[in-house]
């Protein structure tokens, strides 16, 4: 396994420090998350839930999911300390690929204070990614890769203090070893993956992009302070679940938006 226990990645693409107009529709807290698409503006948000669990505040909000878009994660630290995000989409960790279950022990990115960070991809080496994109389960990099739909069209991070919060200082990495191969899925395992609804939406991955990384220290706390959940959904479902309006709008009677008065119906005029 990799040494990267008090260890993450550290975005430090020029990118990352560029101002992004705030919508207001990334739900407020501490850490607020956004998904844009490459046009720059943020798709329609729907705040769900916002709740506590012990000492982790948990929201969750859905997203308008677009088929064949690329998109990114936009993550705001509104706080006077750096934090460590881990970042999991469609239940994989972004940097690894691997099942995540959002713990202080996986690979997880920095963001320093009041600053942001963006995230563009699947990460396959320390200086590239490969961009995220709206798609059906079966193109998904979960179910293409892993056979897995188990977290199928959610995105999800969790946030995380600094133990001790020293400056930041860059770190070699040390004494690496190649990941053991994932364990293959059991058969109950897959049938539940390739059960997944036609209509869902999942991520894809899609073309390389160059994201240079480098590691630093930090020792995070156990348990986070913060965790976002996003299910993303195409329209039509969203609409289907009542959670957007889209009936048709039946105007007002008195609102008459014609401009002349209609000829009756076989009328036979001069």
């Amino acid at each position: 396994m990799r040494y990267v226990v008090s260890a993450v990645l550290a975005i430090i693409l020029m990118a990352a420090e560029t101002a992004y107009p705030y919508s207001g529709n990334g739900l407020r807290g501490d850490v607020s998350v956004e998904v844009l698409s490459d046009q720059g503006n943020t798709l329609l948000t729907v705040p769900h839930r916002d709740l506590r669990k012990g000492a982790t505040r948990i929201t969750k909000q859905y997203v308008e999911a677009r088929k064949g878009e690329r998109y990114s994660i936009v993550i705001r630290n509104r706080k006077a300390e750096r934090i460590g995000v881990v970042v999991a989409v469609d239940g994989r960790n972004i940097i690894s690929g691997k099942r995540s279950d959002l713990r202080s022990t996986e690979d997880m990115y920095l963001v320093n204070a009041y600053d942001q960070g963006r995230y563009d991809g699947w990460r396959t080496d320390q200086d590239s990614v490969h961009r995220f994109y709206f798609t059906d389960p079966g193109d998904s990099y979960s179910m293409r890769t892993f056979s897995d739909a188990s977290s199928m069209g959610v995105i999800a991070v969790a946030a995380y203090r600094e133990k001790d919060r020293p400056r930041p200082r860059q770190e070699e990495i040390r004494g690496q070893e190649s990941a053991p191969a994932a364990p293959s899925a059991s058969i109950a395992e897959r049938s539940k993956s390739l059960a997944a609804r036609d209509e869902a939406a999942g991520t894809g991955f899609g073309e390389s992009q160059f994201s240079p990384t480098y590691m630093v220290a930090f020792d995070p706390e156990r348990t986070p302070f913060q965790k976002t959940l996003v299910k993303y959904e195409w329209r039509e479902v969203l609409c289907r679940k009542g959670i957007v309006h889209c009936g048709t709008d039946s105007g007002s009677r008195l609102w008459d938006e014609g401009e002349y008065a209609p000829y009756p119906p076989a009328y036979r005029g001069n």
